[in-house]
């Protein structure tokens, strides 16, 4: 008769315990935004969490003239402000601190990248580290082919370990310079080095949606055409372009927001359930829901796509200027600061529900947001008069910032009549686990180092969405349909209303 062991309670949650091997992770725009905001503070919180390894070093680079202990103050003062941990831990920092050193290096001169050679065998052979690195590239992206160019000119693309690049989003600005971009990084590191970071997919809350579709075996028999009428997705932010103004004047909400994250969101919500949790099963099935998506050509654009741009209004009770007001923007640009479509993925399990992506600045409030509208039912039985106050069904997957799923479903009023109304049962992460969710940089940086590319992008990920995106992009330069305005603090242009009506629908009020 076989003995069940008895639980080691000192065993509980080594299986979330993920340790990575020593390396060095270089960090080119070291002392620039992204670094500050967001790589320094998460190399601390997984520092608190004792989840890097041992030997662990982080080499910055820049083009500025920085001394070993003038970039280590630079990166103390940025976790001291930005770190989600407070109050900061002096003797994790001091740890973290003592990791760090500081190489300059301009991007066009190859001397500088041997000088970086030879301190990171330097480090090997102080810290022990086999050989193993990461470039990260906190840069413009129109330096990622030339960084990777100078790393192979330096032979820093090989080494004993491993070596891995990481770059961040916008893969390019369409098909062909995505294509471009890969086919660079592919002459320097094979694909299963390339990591492609689109934050949005470390977020506890996106990679919770896999969580609650396949974890729980009552939500996936309803997933379905057979009884969702629709699914809206909301990305709003009610800042302007915060100093980004000569980058999105060439980009627009359509490239900076739908292309990647609107797109990814609707993938992990359309995806088939993948054979595992793990990289190739997970990607596989994102880019045969990509793939599917119903191509938007000729008119289909002008009906099934908005495009607007915000101009003097309200926001959150300040008076704020219009986009051409906008430091680094053209006065008559026609770039757009909110983006609508309507899209259809032709398969078995979505034939006929429309999904809707909204994305914009300076709209009423920041939210990120999924809606799952199901159908009414097909026969009402209490009656059109005990019925009146009820919504169809719905299901909102909120993502930021107040992170949650919410039910919307119907209930008997309590009185002596018969009377139904709508109510709403709402979990939220925050109060149900009592602790603060990691930020999706510290889930990267972990999965980059261990080696688990789940979460990120994978090339032909990137190109099956420009295929998608490029014609409409196309359309729009071409001025159809027209550029619509919208007063700042507003949901749109009329015209993002007018899509959902014409189907008889409208967009749910956040």
């Amino acid at each position: 008769m076989k003995v069940e062991e008895a639980p080691n309670p000192l065993a509980e949650g080594l299986h979330d315990y993920r340790v990575a091997d020593p390396a060095v992770m270089v960090i080119f725009g070291a002392t620039g935004d992204l670094s500050g905001r967001k790589l320094l503070p998460a190399l601390y919180n997984l520092a608190k969490q004792r989840s890097l390894p041992a030997g662990f070093a982080v080499v910055g680079t820049g083009r500025d003239d920085l001394t070993d202990q003038a970039f280590r103050k630079h990166a103390a003062d940025k976790i001291h402000e930005f770190s989600r941990t407070q109050p900061i831990d002096d003797r994790v920092l001091a740890a973290l601190l003592d990791s760090l050193t500081y190489v300059k290096v301009e991007f066009s001169k190859l001397e500088d990248f041997k000088t970086l050679a030879a301190k990171l065998q330097e480090l090997d052979n102080t810290r022990l580290i086999p050989g193993n690195r990461i470039f990260y590239c906190a840069t413009p992206p129109t330096t990622y082919e030339l960084i990777a160019v100078q790393l192979q000119a330096a032979g820093l693309n090989t080494s004993p370990g491993f070596r891995r690049i990481v770059i961040e989003k916008p893969f390019g600005l369409d098909l062909k310079s995505a294509r471009a971009l890969t086919e660079t990084l592919h002459k320097v590191f094979p694909e299963d080095s390339v990591y492609r970071i689109d934050h949005y997919l470390g977020k506890e809350t996106v990679q919770n949606i896999l969580a609650f579709r396949f974890a729980n075996a009552i939500f996936e028999p309803v997933w379905n055409t057979n009884l969702i009428d629709s699914v809206q997705i909301t990305v709003a932010e009610d800042i302007g372009l915060e100093n980004r103004g000569s980058y999105y004047d060439r980009t627009g909400a359509l490239r900076d927001i739908v292309q990647n994250h609107g797109l990814q969101l609707v993938a992990l919500v359309a995806m088939e359930p993948p054979l595992a949790f793990e990289a190739t099963a997970v990607r596989d099935e994102k880019v045969k829901v990509l793939r599917a998506i119903r191509p938007l050509i000729g008119e289909d654009i002008e009906q099934s796509t908005v495009r607007g741009q915000y101009a003097k209004g309200w926001v959150l009770g300040e008076q704020v200027g219009g986009y051409r007001e906008e430091p680094d923007v053209a006065p008559e640009s026609p770039t757009e600061t909110f983006a609508a479509l309507r899209l259809f993925i032709d398969n078995w399990r979505w034939a006929g529900v429309p999904f809707y992506i909204r994305a914009g600045k300076r709209l009423p409030k920041r939210i990120t947001e999924i809606r799952i509208q199901f159908k009414r039912p097909p026969h009402l039985t209490f009656g059109r008069e005990a019925m009146k106050e009820v919504d169809p069904n719905a299901l909102t997957l909120r993502i930021q910032p107040e992170e949650g799923i919410s039910l919307k479903f119907g209930a008997k009023v309590p009185s002596a009549g018969l009377r139904i109304r709508s109510v709403t049962m709402d979990f939220q992460y925050m109060t149900s686990f009592l602790v603060e969710a990691p930020e999706a940089y510290e889930r990267l940086l972990l999965d980059c180092m261990i080696g688990d590319p789940t979460l990120f992008t994978r090339a032909d990920e990137v190109e099956a969405a420009w295929m998608f995106i490029d014609p409409i992009e196309e359309s729009w330069r071409n001025g159809r349909p027209p550029l619509g305005t919208y007063p700042a603090g507003m949901w749109g242009p009329p015209a993002a209303a007018q899509l959902l009506q014409a189907d008889g629908r409208e967009w749910h009020r956040p």
